[in-house]
């Protein structure tokens, strides 16, 4: 018998033991025959529970144990039959003596257990001797499965510096061995690598922070834990599982500029909104946490602006106000980059924020002249002779070099022949009479150009008011043809007349009406004033009427 069978035998027997008294009672005389655990007083079927140790390389048929009858007199007279899981493969059973033997290795992972059934029958009669009984042969288990981790590959994220004791992630294994029979299935967890920043719980397989750990140090861990069985003893199979352990990153970190002082240039010609340059804080937080604003301090908050691209987190300084090179020429900007996003556990620290100079120079540009006034007002008199002064217009180089300046008369050809203008001083006079009468304004562009540099060109346009001067007579605005009857009454209204002066008035016109000096001889017509409006009237009656003529001159 090999080590495999004693086994076996002994692990039955272990199980027999406290039934043995019983036992012999009926087997007195064979001690190797199957043992029962159930007595009857009458006859009945006589057999313990089976076992089979699983994964055991057989060269012959191994003896599980043995079914018989308490009537069986061992006279070949009774007949064993065994069908079920496995009967005739599997499991034999010798039909005279009722022992039973397996044929083949088992194992326990596959079918922990057999079911079957047994009967005895009389050879001669056929007639069955015992009913039919239901057992069942057990699989003992030994420790032939090494622990796995089936959910893996384990990944967790855990915050930067988080403190000792915090658990990250929780890992399991299963063992295929019997978890009710002896250590083959009970596991110990222990950690491999990862110390000394990691442990785990050797019970549950859960993973903690034993030591606080800085991001920006390092980001990632690779933590190998393994778990054994035999809880742990000599002898025991293992597995392992990669724990890949990632810091997420908490705002422990302010910006720090990397220069005291930045040196830029900016010209005065610039236009609002041109960007100076740029600056930048560095931050080892990444993502919101390393995200910023840039402030600009005091006056000079009024002159220049700064903003944040968000995606490289650089300040770009532009400018918000025109500078002048002549009227300063350095300036010092403070800039001050601030966190957006604040740690609570971190504000005790100070405020996460930096300070930085730059400094800022205006560089010198070639102004165009500047014109003393925006536009100019200017007036004369029509009929005034030519060459009447008009008025003057002044520009300036703005710039160190002070170019002298040349004035002109642009756009219009018809102004140049009315207007001129000293190319030296900027004296306007009229070169031809103005008839206000034809036009009232006039709008004179002139240029100021630099002598020094041509391409530097500016415009003033000068408004010229043309002013008035009693130069025309009142006229009659149309031919008057009157027809009185002659029965008309005296002092009846017979027509209004009215004239019209070409000139201008201030007050408005107002105009004295006479009869001219034929009609003055007739007595028959008078004209008068009313309230402005000339009335023609009848001043007496006759039938015989005669043409009349009416003067008319400004009062």
């Amino acid at each position: 018998m090999n080590c495999y069978a004693w086994l076996s035998l002994l692990l039955t027997l272990g199980h027999l033991w406290p039934c043995l008294p019983s036992m012999q009672n009926h087997n007195t005389h064979k001690m190797n025959q199957p043992f029962a655990t159930l007595q009857r007083v009458k006859r009945g079927w006589v057999w313990s529970q089976f076992f089979v140790l699983e994964e055991q390389i057989l060269t012959e048929p191994l003896y599980v144990g043995q079914l018989k009858s308490d009537a069986d007199k061992h006279d070949d007279t009774f007949k064993y039959i065994l069908t079920g899981d496995g009967a005739g493969s599997i499991f034999t059973i010798d039909e005279y003596t009722g022992t039973i033997h397996v044929t083949q290795k088992l194992d326990r992972e596959e079918k922990p257990f057999y079911t079957l059934r047994a009967q005895a029958i009389n050879r001669n009669t056929q007639l069955p001797v015992e009913p039919e009984s239901e057992f069942i042969i057990k699989v003992q288990d030994i420790n032939d499965q090494e622990p796995k981790f089936l959910d893996g590959p384990y990944e967790a994220t855990v915050p930067e510096m988080s403190p000792e004791g915090t658990s990250v992630i929780q890992v399991t294994a299963t063992d295929g061995d019997d978890p009710a029979y002896g250590n083959s299935a009970r596991l110990l967890y222990s950690i491999l690598q990862g110390q000394p920043y990691f442990s785990v719980e050797p019970k549950t397989g859960v993973i903690r922070i034993s030591s606080q750990m800085d991001r920006e140090t390092k980001e990632q861990y690779f933590v190998i834990i393994q778990a054994k069985d035999m809880v742990g003893q000599m002898g025991g199979f293992s597995g392992t599982a990669t724990v890949t352990i990632n810091l997420s990153d908490i705002n422990d970190n302010k910006p720090i500029f990397q220069q005291k002082f930045y040196y830029m240039n900016i010209s005065e010609a610039a236009p609002v909104g041109s960007t100076i340059g740029k600056i930048m804080a560095e931050d080892s937080d990444i993502g919101e946490n390393a995200a910023m604003n840039y402030v600009i301090e005091g006056e000079e908050s009024l002159v220049f602006d700064i903003i944040t691209n968000n995606e490289t987190q650089e300040g770009i300084v532009l400018l918000k106000e025109t500078v002048d090179f002549e009227s300063k020429r350095r300036y010092s900007v403070r800039v001050k980059a601030i966190n957006r996003q604040m740690d609570d556990h971190f504000m005790k620290e100070g405020p996460f924020e930096d300070t930085t100079i730059i400094k800022i120079s205006v560089e010198d540009a070639d102004e165009p002249p500047v014109f003393t006034s925006q536009n100019y007002m200017m007036e004369i008199a029509e009929g005034a002779t030519n060459g009447s002064f008009v008025g003057v217009i002044t520009a300036r180089d703005p710039d160190n070099a002070n170019s002298p300046i040349r004035y002109s008369i642009v756009h219009s050809t018809y102004l140049k022949r009315l207007f001129s203008i000293n190319a030296h001083n900027g004296t306007i006079i009229i070169t031809k009479l103005l008839d206000r009468e034809t036009a009232a304004w006039h709008n004179i562009t002139v240029t100021a150009t630099e002598m020094r540099n041509p391409e530097q060109v500016s415009e003033v346009t000068v408004y010229v008011q043309v002013l008035d001067v009693n130069d025309h007579a009142p006229e009659f605005p149309e031919h008057y043809e009157i027809y009185v009857c002659e029965n008309a009454r005296s002092g009846q209204l017979i027509q209004t007349i009215s004239a019209v002066d070409k000139d201008d008035s201030v007050e408005g016109h107002h105009f004295y009406f006479t009869l001219a000096q034929e009609a003055t001889s007739n007595s028959n017509f008078t004209v008068r004033d009313n309230q402005g409006e000339p009335i023609w009237s009848i001043q007496t009656f006759n039938v015989s009427l005669s043409k009349t003529q009416i003067q008319t001159s400004r009062l």
